[in-house]
């Protein structure tokens, strides 16, 4: 689940011997994205990444959300449920479900919207217009063909970019990037960097338009620990971006304890974690996304009562133009 090293290095010689390799899979990954879809019924707005990892689709997702739900809309979310066991379609329910059941990223979506999984994405856009959606905000399922979608939304870590710019296994990228940027009507490029200042540079060259967005966590939580080192954990696709988001919004030292992405968290985690805050006396904080996984055994629960969870919203750089996408897409009331 952790990136390799030489994704992230444009001169490493793995990457370049193992492109071959990615053009084959970037070929079928093309071409399989290309494929007539059928029509759910309801209108999708696809929040995809041209890379694998974490780029910040969840926080987009659901930012969208709630900007078509202030608009008068009842979005739903949409999502295949990664790392759960639960085929679907099926409404989230954190009452009942576990990260085990749907994911991690299900649950923090069912905490703010109505949040659908299902494997089959047509059969779960059916099953959202059964529960009273009027309209789907799926999050991921760029490259899959099995849902029609009207908007795609493609979103890049400004921080990595691209990274070394060849297809899997080479690189980060799923298909040759202009391509994908082809099927998409725009990019959300999250946070600072030259990298992803390079690839929105690319992206206004081929006529698409680009919004810049940040992380920012609910400052009703990140104000007591201004100014303060606090002992952070998560296991996202770039824990550092959590990091980057603590220091921005005030913290003076955020000791990170990572792990791989979607981890599930065990008893000798939990263990190892409380004792390394009680040992430094440093407050423990992590994601949204971790906390709902904390639960199951004695020390997650303690961990879970110990650990502040820092929401995080996403701040759009020109909102106005968001909804100019949002609005060529909802669906026109008699």
């Amino acid at each position: 689940m952790k990136a390799p090293a030489f994704w992230s290095d444009p001169s490493s010689p793995v990457g370049t011997l193992l492109a071959p390799l990615g053009w084959l899979a970037g070929a079928y990954a093309l071409a399989r994205m290309r494929r007539p879809a059928p029509q759910g019924p309801l209108p999708v707005i696809c929040i995809g990444n041209p890379t694998v990892g974490g780029a910040g689709k969840s926080p987009a997702t659901q930012a969208i959300a709630a900007r078509l739900a202030a608009s008068g809309e009842r979005p739903a979310i949409l999502t295949r449920g990664y790392g759960g066991s639960l085929q679907g379609p099926v409404v989230v329910d954190p009452a009942r479900h576990g990260p085990e059941d749907v994911g991690d990223e299900a649950l923090t979506h069912a905490a703010l919207f109505p949040t659908i999984v299902a494997r089959d994405r047509l059969a779960g856009a059916r099953h959202a217009a059964e529960q009273g959606a009027t309209i789907i905000v799926m999050d991921d399922g760029f490259q899959n063909p099995s849902l029609a979608k009207n908007l795609s939304l493609l979103v890049v870590d400004g921080a990595v970019g691209l990274g070394n710019a060849h297809i899997l296994p080479a690189g980060p990228l799923r298909a040759p990037f202009l391509p994908q940027l082809g099927l998409a009507e725009g990019l959300i490029v999250v946070g600072p960097g030259a990298a992803g200042e390079a690839v929105a540079v690319q992206a206004r060259q081929a006529g698409k338009p680009v919004v810049t967005a940040r992380l920012v966590p609910d400052p009703s939580v990140i104000a007591a620990f201004a100014g303060r080192d606090v002992l952070a954990f998560c296991g996202i696709g770039r824990p550092a971006k959590f990091i980057e988001t603590l220091g921005e919004a005030g913290i003076r030292n955020a000791i990170l304890r990572p792990f791989p992405d979607h981890h599930a968290y065990g008893e000798e985690d939990a263990a190892r974690l409380l004792d390394e805050a009680a040992r430094t006396g440093l407050p423990l904080v992590t994601t949204a996304k971790d906390a709902v996984k904390l639960r199951g055994g004695p020390k997650r629960e303690a961990l879970a009562r110990a650990a502040t969870t820092i929401p995080v919203v996403m701040d759009f750089g020109d909102p106005g133009l968001i909804d100019r996408f949002l609005s060529a897409v909802r669906p026109r009331r008699a």
